[in-house]
């Protein structure tokens, strides 16, 4: 189930908040536990094992804490069974395949007679494995820095870790920012209008302007790279660059209404991160809970930059490594992780200062690292991502003849003003203008337009899953 579905909004979420605000207040946990494990059964219907999983790790987590928190001893050995469990099942189903696929070809290279090959396992990916494995693995670390108490109730941690607002895609939410939320949280009218609004905001980014978006990189990927235009490539990758934005960017803001109107108050994901000056400045603006995440449970344990600039740069190194590891197990996404790497370790050593002080410039660079950053990122086949490549720069190509040289005209017919609409909310300007109506009756027609014109694309059929739900 998802959020921009019909099932969900005109289902499962009224009768969910009907019976949430129905019950006490002490019995709201347990509500919003139970919702959330159905929540996420629903999206694991031909998998329940997925079900299983998550409520042995939650008993498991909830062990080891109590353990982190009663012992000194041994409290680094069971951090580090913690560890090993958590990032364990994420690996198993997440990296065994790759792992595999390498090692099979190391034998073939060595061994070019030999017929032996490790068999893949193939394994579906449980959604939100990475996120909220994530999550238990920092509420570990936590206890056994003494920065917070363990959970002593098992169902508020089932909450904290199922709760289906950002069980899913995010955002990442630390236990020590909530914990105080799950023992006492204010209700409100104007909590419920914020995450009304939140919400319907983040369904027509979504579903009004990302999914269109997002057909005319499936258009360009079906049509296939070595038969498109330069301009064409340009089009396509940099579509991609604003769905992608505008989809996760929607269901964090999605999430943070459905928080709002559960009591909670869940943390910004996004701060317009396409109109950075550097790619430093951008991911700090860009899944900033993944990013302080990584701050504070490996970047800043291995010592930041307060060691020296050989040991900052081994620290970013291992960051964004593990940054790209996250996102996917092909070798695109250690490219994709590198390539930002290489780009931070620059800007932190000289590159920033002279961005900072010529914007025009910082924007200039960054309207071009975007995308092309983003082209790493959505191609998964090296083979095709050169090729791609060799579409943006073909003076640096010797891919073969483009079939149609004028394929771009087309879509900058069809979908020219979809792009602009793309860059425009790339930007401050629609936050702008919504705040100062969002009072006004035209703030509430606008509102009840966003919702029943993504509830008509959604009925007719016009609508794809989140693109984070893969990660």
């Amino acid at each position: 189930m998802v959020f921009s579905s019909l099932e969900f909004i005109y289902i499962f979420l009224p009768i969910f908040l009907i019976f949430y605000y129905i019950f006490p207040s002490k019995y709201r946990n347990a509500l919003l536990f139970l919702g959330s494990i159905i929540f996420y059964s629903v999206g694991t219907l031909d998998h329940p094992l997925y079900i299983l999983l998550m409520i042995a790790s939650i008993l498991i987590n909830y062990v080891i804490a109590l353990g982190l928190e009663k012992t000194k001893k041994s409290s680094k050995f069971l951090l580090t069974i913690g560890i090993i469990y958590n990032f364990g099942w994420l690996f198993v189903f997440k990296y065994s395949d790759f792992l595999f696929t390498g090692i099979n070809s190391v034998i073939k290279a060595f061994l070019p007679n030999q017929n032996f090959s490790i068999p893949l396992w193939n394994l579906i990916l449980p959604i939100g494995i990475s996120f909220y494995t994530f999550q238990i693995v920092s509420y570990l670390v936590d206890v056994y820095r003494k920065t917070c108490p363990a959970e002593h109730s098992i169902i508020n941690l089932g909450t904290y870790i199922c709760m289906f607002p950002q069980l899913i895609a995010g955002p990442i939410v630390t236990y020590n920012s909530i914990r105080k939320q799950l023992t006492k949280r204010t209700y409100s009218i104007d909590k419920v209008k914020s995450g009304i609004e939140y919400f319907i905001l983040g369904l027509g980014l979504k579903v009004l302007l990302a999914n269109p978006l997002g057909s005319i990189w499936s258009d360009v990927t079906n049509i296939g790279f070595e038969s498109i235009s330069t301009p064409l490539a340009w089009i396509g990758i940099i579509a991609f660059s604003f769905q992608i934005y505008l989809d996760f960017f929607g269901y964090s803001l999605m999430a943070i209404g459905l928080g709002h109107l559960l009591g909670f108050d869940l943390p910004e994901n996004f701060n317009h991160p396409y109109i950075s000056k550097s790619m430093t400045e951008f991911w700090r603006r860009w899944h900033i809970t993944l990013g302080s995440w990584f701050r504070e449970y490996v970047y800043f344990p291995l010592g930041g930059s307060k060691e020296g600039i050989l040991k900052t740069i081994r620290n970013l190194l291992i960051v964004w490594m593990f940054t790209g590891l996250w996102h996917g197990a092909h070798l695109n996404f250690l490219l994709w992780g590198f390539l930002l790497f290489t780009i931070i370790t620059l800007e932190k050593i000289f590159l920033k200062k002279q961005l900072d002080k010529y914007p025009i410039i910082g924007h200039l660079y960054m309207i071009l690292l975007i995308p092309l950053s983003w082209a790493i990122f959505a191609i998964t086949d090296i083979n095709q991502l050169v090729i791609f490549f060799g579409r943006l720069f073909p003076f640096f190509s010797q891919t073969g003849e483009i079939i149609n040289q004028l394929d771009y005209l087309k879509y900058l017919q069809n979908f020219g003003w979809l792009l602009i609409l793309g860059l425009i909310f790339s930007t401050k300007l629609p936050l702008k203008i919504y705040n100062k109506i969002k009072d006004k009756p035209l703030g509430i027609i606008l509102l009840i337009a966003i919702f029943w014109g993504a509830t008509y694309c959604m009925y007719i059929g016009l609508n794809d899953p989140f693109l984070y739900f893969r990660f």
